[in-house]
Order: structure tokens, then sequence, then C-alpha cells
């Protein structure tokens, strides 16, 4: 564990961490409510953090002055990308494809096609986790615009693909 926070004897001390300039106390310690806050909240910043509680003279119980919790950093989705996989030619298969770089927890995608035909596809044709869309025996008719929404709990991010057939 690394300190990052401290007040003993009166003085407010952060150390040395690349939270330094993002950390604090949240009230005054003359509240007894020693609350912390992290500004401008990066995904490394995910971790377990422990507050710890001493006071002079006072018995040091190891399971009654410490408490944890558990920060995640949620990250929207990058801009996915949008790739063609085949040859869009009458009969043929072609697999549409989508990704994106970031993203905690990962993005799931989905995939639809644009008005004028607006179409949602399901699995097997779509894999969701993967970012695949399977167009089999194609025909002039499956020509469109193509768009891929990458979604987490912090965001969504879309591509868009033109298929000529």
């Amino acid at each position: 564990p690394v300190q990052i926070l401290s007040y003993l004897g009166g003085v407010v001390k952060v150390e040395e961490t690349d939270l330094k300039p993002r950390v604090g106390f949240l009230y005054h310690i003359d509240t007894h409510n020693i609350s912390m806050f992290i500004n401008a909240t990066r995904e490394q910043d995910s971790g377990q953090y422990m507050c710890s509680v001493n006071v002079v003279d006072d018995t040091i119980r190891l399971d009654k002055n410490v408490g944890v919790i558990n920060l995640t950093v949620l990250v929207p989705p990058a801009a996915p990308t949008c790739q063609l996989h085949g040859n869009a030619v009458v009969g043929a298969n072609v697999t549409l494809s989508c990704s994106s770089k970031k993203g905690k927890p990962s993005p799931m995608y989905q995939w639809q096609r644009e008005s004028p035909t607006l179409q949602v596809f399901f699995p097997p044709a779509q894999d969701r986790a993967r970012g695949t869309l399977k167009l089999t025996n194609l025909s002039l008719e499956m020509s469109g615009v193509y768009v891929c929404r990458a979604e987490n709990q912090a965001g969504f991010k879309n591509c868009s693909i033109v298929l000529e057939v």
C-alpha cells in the first residue's frame, strides 16, 4: 500500500504520487468526516483504497479502525473502426467487423442497417462481444449503410460502413 493523504498533528499532508495534484479531504477535518476526493479520474486510479483512523491514546483494533473501498474508473469506448471482410458480390458471404481500442468495461457492439431499410441484427448473424456481423448470400437489396455502436456503462461511439453489392 502507498500512502496518499494523511492528517497528523493538525497538518494535512499529500504524498508525492501521481494523485498529488488531484486529491484532498472533502471536508475540513474538524467536521470529523474524512472523506476524500479524486479529481480528473483516470483508468489507472482504479484499485483498492484503504482508510485508517488512529486516535491518540485509543486502543487500536485492526478490524475496527480500517475501511476499504474498491474503485473502478469506467472508460467510454473510443471511436470504433468499421471494416468489410470479403468480396461484396451477389451470392457471396461477407463479414463486417467493428472494434474499439479503448473502453472499460469492454464495449459490446450492436450493428444495424440505416434507413430507408432499417434493420437490426441478432445472433448468430451478429456477435455482440466480438463486434462482427455475418451477411450471407448477398443480394443487391442488401446494399446500404451499416452502423456499429460500441457501448458500455460509460458511453458509446459509432462508426459506419457503406456496403455496395
